[in-house]
């Protein structure tokens, strides 16, 4: 271990958590205190935080404003370039089976600009806001999701992102021109051992004697692009500092020169898709990294990678709209081009419905991602934490349904290759690729399960900062009895107004039927807010562990979200210009699909086999049921 730098105690605030430990082994206590530490604090509370209190702002989403027009006009530029691209140079079937993306495509993006999409143009980025960053990713997905995936890691997550956000001056002058450019980056903070759990880390890096610099030492995981990277960002345990008497984990995040002697690739990562991910395990022994290198500030590490992954979390969702929509062309031709029984098989009514669901989803992940983006462009210090959570688990979850409904509706053809259905005389649709390689979306950069988590952990705070020190019992009984008689009061006017058939409304100048589906969000927010109290009331500080009952309440909030960001962003299109009987026929009947939805988790709220099912899995592992596996070799 690093010596222990003593350091002077911080302010009560930073100290003292309004979540209970008492009943937490060292382990646990420490990954929590590590996160809670690296936990972002926004005063102003986001649309989504408000809607799990039962508090309608819609202020917050609408309007829909567009980009400014001299960004519009270079994005659609630079966009129809790229497109053009793609569809001459990269030919995503040949980068899948030989697992290697040609130099001559890397060299034609980096020439084109799109190492630097966001990057600011001082720096020598093409400047271009969120909202275009999305639609560059959704474009590139649609066509090869290994480029996608290539240039995502590099410009979402490696060393641009976490610089643009935290970086010093001079950092920015000396790193940013280079990745711009084309030269490849990388983030490294998974470990062997260490997935969610960052207090586990065992990559560290000792100062030098002379305070200078760092020697780092250590392996990571799963680290994309490392292994073509030439600028990599990593995460590593740094001396721990005291508080309240106790030595506390710190995490710093350096910027570290692939080249730099001690830096080796052990091994390139394959996969079931993805398969020119370029990932891979890098080891780190006795590498020298300048003190200047650090980014954050020491000991900030892992709020520099979970903000970093919070603002690159929403490449994912673009990519997820562009497979999508790419599912929907090819369920659109197919269904109206193949012949059974006499019509096309999209007149059929069980295939119609899988039409049906892959439109209506498609347009509801876009609207998500465009309300999102145009909050991030407005504010850049806006809080979007549980905006891009729920867009990411939502986009990766119903582009994965609607790739599996597109397989269904190609049926063989499907499951089949492109080259072998090119060897047939076929039209190529990609769709076995595509689902190779979009399972793992659901996957990195926070699974569904932890995103779950994640949304409500965001959810609950306010809570928390209410009754949290009332029912923690490392607090002092007077630290208890006031937080008590605070959230007596407080609870006192919040709880009756949740039952009240008022506190909606819809923005002005809204279309009348998309106005009703705002007030339709509005009830069942609060509707969620009262549901939620109560089975904080029931389970007391047990509601953190009864995960799947908090995953029904993260469903039923992302559903809402999309719901009023459906609506929203119809809202921009009838002023844009677009029909409106087409645009109200996708929201009414995204709205019905998702309120179909809405109903099920209430219901799974109050009345589900959690405990049970628990119970047997636990048995499960514990080997009492191994009789079932009888019959495999």
């Amino acid at each position: 271990m690093p010596p222990v730098t003593q350091e002077p105690p911080a302010p009560a605030a930073e100290t003292k958590s309004v979540i209970d430990m008492s009943k937490m082994n060292e382990g646990q206590r420490a990954a929590l205190q590590v996160t809670e530490a690296a936990r972002e604090s926004h005063d102003d509370l986001s649309f989504v935080a408000h809607l799990f209190m039962g508090r309608w702002r819609p202020g917050k989403l609408y309007p829909l404003t567009e980009v400014d027009a001299d960004e519009k006009a270079r994005a659609d530029k630079f966009l129809a370039e790229l497109a053009d691209f793609l569809r001459e140079k990269v030919d995503g079937d040949r980068i899948d089976r030989t697992g290697e993306i040609p130099d001559e495509v890397l060299a034609g993006l980096a020439k084109l600009g799109a190492y630097g999409i966001k990057v600011p143009r001082e720096y020598g980025g093409l400047g271009f806001s969120q909202t275009t960053y999305g639609r560059a990713c959704q474009l590139i997905a649609s066509h090869c999701t290994n480029t996608f995936a290539h240039l995502s890691i590099h410009q979402s997550v490696g060393v641009p992102q976490p610089l643009m956000l935290f970086g010093t001056e001079e950092q920015k002058r000396k790193f940013l021109p280079r990745v711009a450019g084309g030269e490849i980056s990388a983030f490294a903070l998974t470990e062997v051992g260490v997935g969610s759990d960052p207090a586990r880390m065992t990559t560290q890096a000792v100062p030098t004697g002379d305070g200078e610099a760092f020697i780092l030492n250590g392996e990571k995981l799963w680290c994309s692009n490392g292994t073509r990277a030439g600028l990599l960002i990593v995460a590593a345990q740094t001396p721990p500092k005291m508080v309240d008497g106790k030595p506390r984990a710190q995490i710093t995040t350096f910027v570290v020169e692939a080249k730099a002697p001690g830096v080796e690739v052990v091994h390139r990562s394959q996969f079931m898709g993805h398969r020119a991910i370029y990932n891979g395990v890098i080891r780190f022994t006795g590498v020298r990294v300048p003190r200047a290198n650090i980014v954050g500030g020491e000991g900030r590490g892992l709020k520099v990678a979970l903000t970093t992954l919070n603002a690159g979390r929403l490449s994912i969702p673009a990519a997820s709209i562009g497979v999508a929509k790419r599912a929907l062309q090819i369920a659109r031709e197919w269904g109206g081009a193949r012949i059974q029984w006499g019509v096309p098989i999209g007149q059929h009514a069980a295939v119609a419905e899988k039409i049906r669901r892959i439109a209506a989803h498609t347009f509801a992940m876009e609207a998500m991602l465009t309300t999102t983006s145009r909050i991030v462009d407005r504010d850049k210090q806006a809080d979007i934490r549980l905006e891009a959570a729920m867009c990411k688990l939502w986009a990766t979850e119903k582009a994965w349904m609607c790739l599996d409904e597109v397989m269904q509706i190609r049926g063989g053809r499907g499951y089949e290759t492109e080259q072998s259905l090119i060897a047939r005389g076929e039209k190529p649709y990609p769709v076995e690729r595509l689902m190779r390689d979009n399972r793992v979306s659901t996957l990195f950069e926070g699974s569904s399960e932890i995103m779950r988590l994640f949304i409500m952990r965001e959810a609950l705070d306010p809570h928390l900062k209410i009754a949290g020190i009332a029912l923690n019992s490392e607090r002092t009984w007077g630290e208890r009895i006031k937080s008590a008689l605070n959230a007596a009061v407080f609870y006192a006017f919040w709880y009756p107004r949740q039952w009240l058939p008022f506190g909606g409304g819809s923005p002005a100048g809204m279309h009348p039927h998309l106005a009703g589906g705002m007030d339709e969000v509005a009830a069942l927010s609060r509707r969620m807010a009262r549901t939620l109290f109560h089975q904080m009331l029931r389970h007391g500080v047990k509601l953190e562990k009864r995960q799947v009952l908090l995953g029904r309440f993260a469903d039923i909030g992302s559903d809402l979200f999309a719901l009023a960001a459906t609506c929203v962003y119809a809202q921009k299109l009838l002023q844009d210009g677009e029909p409106a009987a087409k645009i109200l026929m996708l929201v009414d009947d995204f709205r019905a699909q998702a309120l179909v939805r809405v109903e099920q988790n209430f219901r799974g709220i109050g009345r589900n086999a959690d405990q049970h099912g628990y119970d047997l899995a636990q048995q499960v592992l514990a080997g009492e049921h191994q009789w079932v596996e009888r019959g495999i070799v």
